[in-house]
């Protein structure tokens, strides 16, 4: 891993330390812990959001009656006498 802080002496002297970041491939992103909490939190947040609203959603279905409630069955329906 070619990482690292490095330095140059010549005859007792050091140059200014240099700071090496190396990426083994061209389509790597580095991500830090302070970003993955984030996209956790975020995540979790809209999933809950998203579970309220389908649950708010449904709720308001309850007092509607059906087509079928509330009518009597045709079997018991008599046309005449």
């Amino acid at each position: 891993d070619p990482r690292g802080i490095y330095t140059c002496e010549i005859g007792g002297m050091a140059s200014p330390p240099l700071q090496v970041h190396y990426r083994m491939c061209q389509n790597c992103i580095e991500v830090d812990a302070p970003t993955i909490s984030g996209i956790v939190i975020a995540d979790v947040v809209a999933t809950i959001f998203l579970a309220v609203a389908v649950y708010c959603i449904t709720g308001q279905d309850k007092g509607r009656m059906s087509r079928g409630e509330g009518r009597a069955p045709l079997a018991a329906h008599r046309w005449g006498r």
